[in-house]
């Protein structure tokens, strides 16, 4: 995966329907150090369309969007895009959305009045594999997953030691890097166990795995 502080940067894309807030992300982004909007859309159908062609790094998505809602765009993109990463923005606070959202597949989940700083760090964040969101929503995160899972607790999951031991470093925020070094294997294999991981558990992005196991633990 690539990192935001290598000389290449970050090819990122913004889905958003307003031009206003559309052009003020764009500028946005471009001032970060590590970064380029190379593309806008303003609608999941053209995203959806268009992103697996030019096939960015991270995508911005805003939830709210005209037709197609930004959650039903970013379960598409990670159906057919399973390691793009994919940051949801919202200016609502919504613990339904939220959990919505890390079920469609989103890597991190930030409200818009987010400062450029802790964007910056966020879409830094994430491009190391770790899952960005605000505290506020963290916390939301974990309580929608305890209240889904107590009244009908989620099958047995049988992970391998390997697999168990990968899960507890994403729980902890390592990197797939970070990940390799720590137990002295390959980062493509560590790649190979997330998306075993990912099957095992019935979800589709780092956040959800990490929510759930966070959840399970007694």
């Amino acid at each position: 995966m690539k990192d935001a502080t290598t000389t290449a940067a970050v090819r990122v894309v913004l889905v958003e329907d307003k031009p206003g807030v559309r052009a003020s992300w764009v500028k946005l982004i471009n001032t970060l150090p590590g970064f380029a909007c190379v593309q806008t859309y303003v609608s999941g159908e053209e995203a959806l369309r268009s992103i697996p062609e030019i096939n960015p790094d991270l995508v911005l998505m805003d939830i709210f969007l005209t037709r197609m809602s930004g959650i039903e765009c970013t379960a598409r993109l990670k159906a057919r895009m399973p390691k793009l990463q994919i940051l949801m923005l919202t200016a609502v606070e919504d613990d339904e959305l939220v959990f919505m959202a890390l079920q469609a597949g989103a890597d991190g989940y930030l409200l818009k009045r987010t400062t450029p700083e802790d964007l910056h760090m966020a879409m830094q964040d994430v491009m190391r594999g770790g899952a960005p969101m605000t505290s506020e929503v963290a916390r939301r995160v974990v309580e929608s997953f305890r209240r889904t899972s107590s009244p009908s607790p989620q099958p047995a999951v049988h992970l391998s030691a390997r697999e168990e031991e990968v899960l507890i470093l994403l729980s902890k925020g390592y990197s797939n890097k970070e990940i390799a070094s720590q137990l002295g294997i390959g980062v493509q294999t560590v790649g190979s166990h997330i998306k075993h991981i990912y099957e095992k558990m019935h979800v589709r992005s780092r956040a959800e795995a990490v929510a759930r196991y966070m959840t399970s633990k007694p």
